[in-house]
């Protein structure tokens, strides 16, 4: 049996993941499993996510994943490529996973993991250096030599954002010499981050933003029907939505509460960057004016939203470990409990399902919970009802499981 896995955040999930859930079976055969590497409760654009990752976790076990397994709080929460190594070592580590199935633009892996293997060439970081010392985007510098090296026709693919992901999905699994095949399925539907289309899958930043403009069931209608009832049950008990400036107070204070040599940490001194936030955060009055006045064109907002969201996190680059020290289940059913128990024989890592047994690990690892655990802490601030956000769940939740008894 094959064994798919999909790095994922689920932000909400909506019917363009299961397109890719159907297509991947379709694909690979109606008995594949599914294993997510799925971020927690902070997502890669340096955001708060809308729910709780175990409730998202168990809404994608009902919609057709077998297992979720946590992406840990520093890769989730990084660049694209650190995003996606990330990932790939969570499901490389399971010793279960034979498939990466994602979606792009160009629905075919060859011409991204060519993309991948020339971004990994020793020609690429000279070509590249000459292009940003013009002071253009790190997006045009790298489309622009790699256009140098393999053809404008090739180099065009880095223009959409689900290849560009997948071009670092394919080089994580190149860097790391996996055995894990990647499986491209074309993408359809509304563009990424891109406004709602008659007839399409949506995106999820247009769901969020349905939400976030108070159109609740308009936005509902278009989940599928195990995410929409999570995103009830949460809201209900005033744990949903979740959005970043329902905190905005507590983040402007840890802003303003840094020094320049804290903010300098989050970007280790480079390019000025940190400075610039630095100033901003003495005066702005929001989130989006320290954003907007420390932007360049250099730079994407996404990059600034991570270093806010660290600085609120109190992470720094020194906090990601040199690898993924355990598995952690989030959600399972009767397969997905099957794959565990296959896993306690094939994992590369140690997997936790329950937290305390962190405690059997080395200090590393116990490092990583710990700021799993602050990061929860901190996340809950955004609840829509504070009477909800009490703290230390983050030791006292263990894995949904559907269909059966929890593991030991």
């Amino acid at each position: 049996m094959r064994t798919a896995g999909m790095i994922v955040e689920y932000n909400p999930l909506h019917s363009g993941h299961l397109y890719l859930l159907a297509q991947t079976r379709r694909l690979l055969g109606p008995d594949t499993a599914i294993v997510c590497a799925m971020s927690g409760n902070f997502v890669q654009r340096g955001d708060f996510a809308l729910l709780r990752k175990h409730q998202r976790a168990r809404a994608a076990v009902e919609s057709g994943a077998d297992l979720v397994l946590e992406l840990p709080l520093p890769w989730a929460v990084s660049s694209a490529e650190t995003f996606a190594d990330g990932g790939v070592q969570v499901l490389s580590a399971s010793g279960v996973v034979t498939d990466l199935a994602f979606g792009s633009e160009c629905g075919a892996a060859e011409p991204l993991m060519e993309l991948a293997a020339c971004l990994l060439s020793p020609e690429y970081p000279d070509a590249l250096r000459r292009r940003l010392d013009s002071g253009r985007s790190y997006a045009a510098c790298r489309q622009e030599a790699v256009s140098a090296l393999l053809g404008p026709e090739k180099a065009v693919l880095l223009e959409t954002a689900n290849n560009i992901l997948g071009v670092e999905y394919c080089k994580a699994l190149l860097r790391r010499r996996s055995s894990i095949r990647p499986l491209t399925v074309r993408r359809t539907g509304s563009v990424h981050d891109g406004a709602l289309e008659p007839g399409a899958h949506p995106s999820a930043s247009a769901i969020r933003a349905l939400l976030r403009d108070g159109e609740t069931e308009r936005a509902l209608s278009l989940l599928p029907p195990a995410m929409a009832k999570v995103y009830r049950e949460e809201a209900a008990a005033g744990r949903a939505p979740v959005f970043a400036e329902t905190c905005q107070r507590a983040l402007l204070a840890r802003l303003r509460t840094m020094t320049e040599s804290d903010f300098a940490a989050l970007d280790q001194g480079r390019e000025g960057l940190c400075r610039r936030l630095w100033e901003a955060s003495r005066s702005a009055v929001s989130v989006a004016e320290i954003l907007s006045a420390a932007k360049t064109k250099r730079y994407a907002y996404a990059r600034l939203r991570r270093m806010v969201l660290w600085a609120y996190l109190g992470l720094t680059p020194a906090d990601v470990p040199a690898a993924v020290p355990y598995l952690r289940p989030l959600a399972a059913n009767d397969t997905g409990r099957r794959l565990l128990s296959a896993m306690r024989r094939e994992a590369s890592v140690p997997i936790l399902t329950k937290p305390a047994d962190v405690r059997t690990l080395g200090p590393e690892a116990r490092r990583l919970l710990a700021l799993e655990a602050r990061a929860t802490d901190l996340y809950t601030l955004a609840y829509p009802a504070l009477s909800a956000a009490q703290g230390g769940g983050e030791w006292r939740e263990g894995p949904v499981i559907l269909g059966g008894p929890p593991p030991c």
